[in-house]
């Protein structure tokens, strides 16, 4: 059986004049056009934030530059971790979710499709009031533009006294209306997974894309909600004469940093988590195996999700906590190495004897497994408190905290967005343009972040304006510049690629790499509401079921 002849494929797409379209773009409540406009949104980010980047790079490729001074290259690294962070990973991965969790469980759209706008709205005010403050934030005090407390603005730097003016203000009135609408958007997965499964749906036989889904918006109502309760203490500190966070009235900076980092290391599982779904979705489709242990990558999700929530004070051994208290978070951070390496174990086993297709989502899930591996392994290194006494203020935690956000995360879903793009716009991907993507990404990354290392290693502080010449980091921080050059050109192809082919790449079908869940069921792009008949699911695997009636898998499932 094709899946063109599935009943529920039947749908009626209209094309309408270019202004009531865009109105229709601004006014929609439809999840999938939420989604590309998550992504969007994040893409422009991400130049942005790569700029930012860039002019740190530039700074620190010789010893003694002056290319901008201390204070621009303070703002660019709060702009730039702040951007990234908050307004580039997390809107990728909302994104994601949001555009196929509904299509994946054989719903019409999320639970609250008001409530999904109006979270896709504030997390894009959040962003635009960030980036205002280069413009606003000049305050009555003279204080300069964009903020320059770091993405941490630990305390009291955040205080009147180090940071007058408005600059700090935007940060944190930036930060709390995009935890509002991060918060509703969580909720709104969460609901939508729970309540909107199709018929036979049973949580047994969800992808591991919607477990994962479910997963990383429960860890983002627990973690973002601390976050903005810190930030409005903070503002009632610098505006109402609260002392939460003045040492001098009886506060404590050290509750802004339990506040901030209890959000702060759930935020990399947060992140990663959407990672893990988009390779648990692509590696069994190139291996054309199944994925190996269902179950068990199930119970590791949840897990690192729980442990996740208690390794947050592995970032402060250095505060001065208790033996006791170290040795619990260093335990702890340990431990959450055990169900990842069970999920990479599962991984191999997926692509262990299987047929392996190496297309574009292929090679990015290949550079992600080996990338991950590494980034996990330097991390349970600084989960060792003594180890992290000596390397975690140095260039070496700066290395390590990039191979997991962007050699981890960043690889996956771009090979997420080569996977799904013939869904969102019926058009193939340039397998070319997407290689050569993939090689110039890849060799810029290990430039960048490999060598990144050892000045770490050698004593590079991190947040460091220059450094005298004679130290041994001289070539190193050239050769992570250039990586940087690398990693640009890279993206350009990437943009260049996405493009390109959805004016002229070639027409995807339905099912343009014979997968087996029930987005692939639907046109491409998807109909207004998903499905013209909602489906009945008989197994994990409903398209294979259908194109495979004589060996389905609802036989074997247990």
């Amino acid at each position: 059986m094709t899946t063109a002849s599935i009943p529920w494929m039947q749908s009626d797409v209209a094309r309408r004049p270019l202004v009531e379209r865009l109105h229709d773009w601004v006014t929609t409540v439809d999840h999938k056009r939420l989604g590309i406009l998550y992504v969007v949104y994040a893409l422009v980010l991400l130049v942005v934030a790569g700029i930012e980047a860039a002019i740190m790079r530039i700074q620190l490729m010789a010893p003694h530059n002056d290319f901008v001074s201390p204070q621009v290259f303070n703002r660019m690294f709060t702009m730039h971790g702040t951007t990234m962070i908050f307004f580039v990973a997390m809107p990728l991965v909302f994104g994601f979710a949001n555009y196929l969790v509904p299509l994946m469980i054989g719903a019409r759209d999320m639970a609250f499709p008001r409530l999904n706008a109006f979270s896709f709205w504030l997390t894009a005010f959040g962003g635009v009031l960030l980036h205002f403050s280069f413009l606003g934030g000049s305050g009555l005090y003279g204080a300069g533009t964009a903020p320059d407390v770091g993405w941490f603005a630990y305390a009291p730097l955040t205080a009147k006294t180090f940071s007058p003016g408005h600059s700090t203000d935007y940060w944190t009135l930036a930060l709390l209306v995009s935890g509002f609408g991060s918060i509703g958007t969580a909720i709104n997965i969460l609901t939508t997974i729970l309540c909107l499964r199709c018929p036979g749906m049973t949580l047994g036989r969800m992808p591991l894309f919607a477990w994962l889904s479910l997963t990383m918006a429960g860890l983002v109502i627990l973690a973002v909600s601390p976050l903005s309760a810190a930030q409005m203490m903070l503002l009632v500190d610098r505006y109402l004469g609260g002392h939460f966070f003045d040492t001098q009235a009886g506060g404590s900076a050290v509750i802004w940093m339990h506040f901030f980092w209890v959000f702060g290391h759930p935020e990399v599982y947060v992140l990663v988590i959407p990672a893990f779904a988009v390779v648990s979705e692509i590696i069994p489709v190139f291996s054309r195996k199944p994925i190996f242990g269902y179950p068990v990558m199930v119970a590791a999700t949840v897990c690192i999700g729980f442990i996740s929530m208690s390794v947050w004070a592995h970032h402060m051994f250095t505060v001065g906590m208790s033996p006791a208290a170290n040795g619990f978070f260093v335990l702890s951070t340990m431990a959450i190495a055990v169900p990842t390496g069970i999920k990479i174990f599962n991984w191999l086993a997926t692509m262990w004897g299987g047929t392996i297709q190496f297309r574009t989502p292929m090679l990015f899930c290949t550079g992600f497994l080996f990338q991950f591996l590494i980034g996990g392994l330097t991390g349970v290194m600084l989960a060792c408190a003594p180890f992290d006494w000596q390397l975690g203020g140095s260039y070496f935690l700066v290395a390590h905290f990039h191979y997991v956000i962007v050699g981890a995360i960043l690889f996956a879903l771009f090979g997420g967005f080569y996977y799904w793009f013939p869904k969102v716009s019926g058009r193939m991907c340039s397998e070319t343009l997407g290689k050569l993507h993939f090689w110039l990404f890849l060799i810029g990354f290990h430039l960048t972040f490999d060598c990144m290392h050892v000045p770490g290693i050698l004593g590079m502080p991190r947040r460091i304006y220059t450094y005298e010449p004679g130290r041994g980091w001289d070539a190193w921080n050239l050769w992570v510049t250039i990586g940087v050059v690398f990693q640009g050109l890279g993206t350009l192809v990437f943009v260049g690629n996405l493009v390109w082919s959805y004016f002229e790449g070639d027409r995807a079908g339905s099912d343009p790499w014979d997968a087996w869940t029930l987005e692939w069921s639907t046109e491409s792009p998807p109909p207004v509401y998903n499905f013209a008949a909602l489906p009945v699911v008989r197994s994990r695997r409903p398209l294979w079921d259908l194109k495979h009636p004589e060996d389905p898998d609802w036989k074997y499932e247990q």
